[in-house]
């Protein structure tokens, strides 16, 4: 891959993934709004795009299903249940997104210095380029927030925004689904 491949997005190459946005785990976060919004754009577009979305949810005994704001929208995603941290270590997770056959991740969730970071970690040790994005993630603490991404960017991922991967998405005005995505987001 070029160097400037890395940090391009392509629908056909992609996989969303949505790191344990869950009920008692949002409740805690600052950023929850902000963070449930983003990722909903990200699923709106993966809808629009046929980008697989792998879910996950950290022991949801305990922490619940995710919100209920996603929940709808991922109706048809069926959760991959986890006690790890991250998400490679769950041979669930493991088979599914290699059964894709996407080598680029769009990665979001909570909490961005603990599963995500690890999630972020395993992912490009095995050769994944990852998208984590700024805005769809977050921690109960927000310098925590940002030592996580400090550590996954200096590791090689490309720190992003959702705005950014929709229009590297998109590529273009005046679709239906630009019309539709510039709504959501004004």
């Amino acid at each position: 891959m070029k160097a400037v491949g890395r940090f391009k997005i392509q629908p056909t190459e992609t996989v969303l993934v949505i790191v344990d946005i869950q009920e008692r785990l949002a409740s805690v976060m600052e950023e929850r709004e902000k963070v449930v919004r983003s990722v909903g754009h990200l699923v709106e577009m993966a809808r629009l795009y046929q980008i697989p979305v792998i879910l996950t949810e950290q022991y949801p005994k305990g922490l619940g299903p995710t919100v209920g704001e996603l929940r709808e929208s991922l109706r048809d995603v069926r959760p991959v249940e986890k006690i790890t941290f991250s998400c490679w270590d769950e041979d669930t997770f493991r088979r599914a997104l290699n059964e894709l056959q996407k080598r680029k991740v769009i990665l979001t969730g909570m909490e961005t210095h603990v599963c995500v970071l690890q999630t972020c970690l395993d992912l490009l040790e095995e050769g994944y380029n990852v998208h984590v994005v700024r805005d769809a993630v977050t921690s109960r603490k927000l310098e925590d927030k940002e030592v996580g991404l400090n550590i996954m960017q200096t590791a090689g991922a490309v720190v992003t925004c959702t705005e950014t991967v929709l229009f590297q998405v998109l590529k273009r005005a005046g679709t239906e689904e630009f019309r539709l995505l510039s709504r959501r987001i004004k």
